[in-house]
């Protein structure tokens, strides 16, 4: 396995990590069919490739192919082509992000635990046994949690797909699949970081008291040898990032639907004593789920207080309201978030790409977007105004705006 972390530039503090385990060449680039997407306009659409090339006893090795225009950096030094050793520091272009290269040795990765004799009679793709009814291949037990495999990887830590023993044991009759969980375990180097650690268990606290079927439910938070652990639904769906990275853009009817859809949410939370802020409304915090076609809203790392004191600045760029940006936060910053989300729905482009200041400061110009009409075109550019009090002020106002556009 080798393992490619994303750096701070100026403090030399791990961002973002991606492991992987069974990939030949790996990809890094802007370009959305990379291994690695950057936005970074120093990087090329295909900077560069990793090539795994032969096998040694204390890993694989491994060949770097830079195909960047502005270069690409081994520890300081130009390279097109060559090894890149375990702990190099790998730049795309000078001034251009960072990544620091670790390998695995492979006799450290552990097997997978099987269910029983008959596991390899299964059909491929099978999850639980046909015959014993347990998981099929088990990566490690962590408490009752057994994980089943990755699901994705961040900065903050890993989240898993995980088997509830305890939970399917309470479940009489039921299947298997109904104690399936997302067990996220926060980073070692992230647990360092007293604001990483804050964010975490702030994620925790705040599906713990919530209750709605658009968020997921919180199941278990707990530490487990020196690292945090939270639990909570399993929701079968995709994100509205990979959706339309798979598919492109989608119908206005749709996308209004879902986002009166994420209106509702917001509506809850917004409501509660004190109200909540999400703080991180973006495509890829919105699930479809795949049983009822309904928006989920997810990640509530970033979740605010009104009433709190300012704090670290935290959004999306592009989806990330002007006085969030400023760590003034309110709930209509999650509002201007649902019409920068819009945007990218419609057009399958960042917002970004439709921001501009013609003389009157900077928003969004969307009015050559042919499927956009202009009702609402004019839903977008109110809610996305510069100043909070020039948008809607409710979520409820902006689901009903949204509802005379079907």
């Amino acid at each position: 396995m080798i393992r490619l972390t994303l750096l701070d530039p100026q403090k030399n503090t791990p961002l973002k990590n991606w492991d992987f385990q069974s990939e030949s060449i790996i990809k890094v680039g802007r370009s959305p069919d990379n291994n690695i997407v950057l936005s970074d306009s120093l990087v090329s659409r295909y900077h560069l490739e990793l090539h795994k090339i032969s096998k040694s006893q204390s890993g694989n090795i491994w060949r770097l192919v830079s195909q960047g225009t502005n270069g690409t950096f081994v520890n300081g030094v130009l390279m097109s082509q060559g090894i890149v050793s375990d702990g190099s520091l790998i730049q795309l272009a000078r001034g251009g992000p960072i990544f620091k290269f670790q390998v695995q040795p492979e006799s450290a990765a552990k097997s997978p635990q099987q269910c029983c004799p008959r596991a390899g009679d299964n059909p491929t793709g099978n999850l639980f046994c046909i015959y014993c009814g347990k998981p099929i291949q088990v990566q490690r037990s962590i408490r009752q949690y057994q994980v089943l495999r990755i699901l994705g990887q961040g900065g903050m830590g890993t989240t898993y797909l995980a088997w509830d023993r305890e939970r399917h044991n309470l479940q009489v009759g039921a299947s298997p699949a109904a104690a399936l969980v997302v067990l996220k375990e926060m980073n070692a180097d992230m647990a360092q970081i007293r604001k990483a650690q804050e964010l975490f268990e702030r994620e925790a606290k705040a599906l713990k008291s919530l209750d709605h079927l658009g968020i997921p439910k919180f199941f278990d938070f707990f530490v487990e040898e020196d690292k945090k652990y939270l639990a909570m639904e399993m929701i079968h769906g995709q994100d509205l990032e990979k959706r339309i990275a798979t598919q492109g853009p989608i119908l206005p009817q749709q996308a209004i639907e879902w986002m009166i859809q994420t209106c509702e949410v917001l509506e809850y939370i917004h409501s509660q004593e004190p109200p909540l802020i999400h703080r991180d409304i973006k495509p890829a915090n919105l699930l479809v789920r795949r049983r009822d076609n309904q928006i989920v809203v997810l990640d509530f790392g970033a979740v605010k207080e009104i009433g709190t004191p300012l704090g670290t600045r935290i959004g999306a760029e592009g989806y990330s309201a002007p006085e969030q940006d400023r760590g003034q936060p309110l709930t209509q910053s999650d509002l201007y978030a649902v019409g920068a989300t819009l945007i990218f729905l419609l057009t399958g482009k960042s917002p970004m790409h439709f921001y501009d200041n013609r003389g009157n400061g900077y928003r969004f110009y969307i009015e050559s977007v042919p499927t956009i009409t202009p009702k609402l075109r004019e839903v977008i550019e109110k809610v996305t105004q510069p100043l909070p009090g020039d948008r809607y002020q409710t979520a409820p106002e902006l689901a009903e705006a949204l509802k005379s556009c079907l």
